[in-house]
């Protein structure tokens, strides 16, 4: 259970009375120790275990939650420099068809269009940068193992 190399060293050693002896069994330890320690070893473990997928739940959602940040950055960004590319080339674009197309109608509708494809390919964009971000996947594969684990079956999955 202990992810030291010294189980008498870390965390887990202060959930325990002893240390059980090298080779001792969970039945050798079950005849000898009472139910009362069996109970509290159990409560102890499974308390060990509950907080270890608490804090890979924290650091996966930390991740996650960069990386969406990031990401909002990316679009913020990117809206700003279109605004202000919109903005003046589509100026530029509208007085140059208007002269040349002699209706300034319809240069803004063609300058309109340009720019609405733009924006389509924008979204595109951002929705497939959004559609990477995976949540947590190492703490949804251990919480499914937690109850097999606790019915005796770490190698049920």
């Amino acid at each position: 259970m202990s992810t030291w190399p010294d189980a008498a060293h870390g965390p887990e050693a202060t959930a325990y009375a002893e240390v059980p002896p090298v080779g001792e069994g969970a039945h050798d330890k079950a005849e000898r120790a009472s139910l009362g320690e069996l109970v509290g070893d159990i409560s102890a473990g499974l308390s060990t275990l509950l907080r270890q997928e608490v804090e890979l739940a924290k650091a996966e959602a930390r991740e996650s939650a960069t990386r969406a940040g990031k990401a909002a950055g990316q679009f913020g960004a990117a809206a700003l420099a279109a605004w202000m590319t919109l903005l003046f080339l589509s100026l530029a674009v509208w007085e140059w068809l208007s002269s040349a197309l002699e209706s300034r109608g319809w240069a803004a509708i063609v300058v309109m269009a340009v720019w609405g494809i733009v924006a389509a390919v924008f979204a595109m964009v951002g929705r497939r940068t959004t559609r990477q971000i995976q949540g947590m996947p190492r703490t949804t594969e251990t919480a499914k193992r937690v109850p097999d684990a606790l019915m005796g079956n770490e190698e049920a999955r």
